[in-house]
C-alpha cells in the first residue's frame, strides 16, 4: 500500500472502519473522552480489531494538524483509487452525474461539496490540478467520510477533460449569475456535469467557454452569491429530482 495518511474527527474515521478496516494502521483516541459517542466508537473500532492507542489533546492535534479532532484520529493507508475517470465513465449504467469545480481551493469548502455529492449520487467529482485543493486531513474531516467514497479527479487541463466529455454526450452545464435560464429551466435528467466556479470568482473564462448551457440559480434575497457547497447541492438535487430520483 502507498504512504500512510491521518485522518480525523468521528465521521470520517468511523466510514474508513466501516469501509476499509483492514486499511486502518492505528487509532489514537483521548482517554478523558467518555461520552456515549465515543463508547459507540470504542465499540465499532473494537468489533473490526482495531489497534486502539491512548494519546493527549496535544498529541492528537499535532497528529490531525488541527483542534477539531474531537478526540479522535487514525493513521490509515491510502485507499487506491480504483479507477480512471474513464473507466469509471465506462462501467456506469445510469446517465452520468458528474460535479465539476473550477477554482475551488478551500478545503472546508472541497469536504462539503464532496458531502454534498455522496449524498446526492453523483458519480465523481473532477477538478483542475492547479486551480483547486487536494484531499487533506481537514477536508476528509468536513467530508463526513464523503472523501472515502467519491471519486475525486485532479485534471491536468479541465477544457480538455470537458471536451472528452462532450465527446461522450454527457452535456456539460455550467452555473453563473448572468445566464438566461435558471436550473428549473435546463434538461439535467440526461447524462450530465455540472461545472461550478468558486463563490465570487465564478467558473474562469476558458471553462465557461467550453460549457454547452449556462443556468443561474435564483436569488430571492439581499445575498449575490451562494457558497459552493451549497450551489452544489441546490444543482445536484435539481436533477436528482428531474431523473425521478
Amino acid at each position: 500500500m502507498s504512504t500512510p495518511k491521518v485522518l480525523f474527527g468521528f465521521h470520517a474515521v468511523g466510514v474508513r472502519l466501516k469501509t476499509s478496516p483492514a486499511s486502518v494502521i492505528e487509532v489514537y483516541i483521548d482517554p478523558t473522552r467518555r461520552d456515549a459517542r465515543m463508547k459507540q466508537f470504542l465499540s465499532r473500532a473494537a468489533e473490526v480489531g482495531a489497534r486502539i492507542i491512548e494519546a493527549d489533546g496535544v498529541r492528537l492535534a499535532k497528529l490531525a494538524g488541527s483542534h477539531g479532532h474531537q478526540g479522535v484520529a487514525a493513521r490509515v493507508h491510502q485507499l487506491e483509487q480504483a479507477h480512471s475517470l474513464d473507466d469509471l465513465l465506462d462501467a456506469l449504467t445510469d446517465p452520468p452525474l458528474l460535479l465539476v469545480l473550477d477554482g475551488v481551493t478551500d478545503p472546508h469548502n472541497l469536504g462539503a461539496c464532496l458531502r454534498v455529492a455522496d449524498g446526492a449520487g453523483a458519480h465523481a467529482v473532477i477538478a483542475p490540478k492547479d486551480h483547486a485543493a487536494g484531499i487533506n486531513a481537514t477536508v476528509a474531516k468536513v467530508a463526513s467520510g464523503a472523501a472515502e467514497t467519491v471519486p475525486y479527479f485532479m485534471v491536468t487541463n479541465l477544457a480538455r477533460t470537458l471536451g472528452e466529455l462532450k465527446e461522450r454526450n454527457i452535456w456539460i452545464t455550467g452555473t453563473a449569475e448572468d445566464a438566461d435560464k435558471t436550473l428549473y429551466e435546463v434538461d439535467l435528467a440526461g447524462p450530465t456535469a455540472l461545472v461550478l466556479g468558486a463563490e465570487g470568482a465564478g467558473m474562469r473564462q476558458l471553462t465557461r467557454k467550453t460549457c454547452d448551457q449556462l443556468m443561474s440559480i435564483p436569488m430571492m434575497g439581499a445575498v449575490e452569491s451562494l457558497n459552493v457547497s451549497v450551489a452544489s447541492g441546490v444543482c445536484l438535487y435539481e436533477a436528482r429530482r428531474q431523473r425521478g430520483v
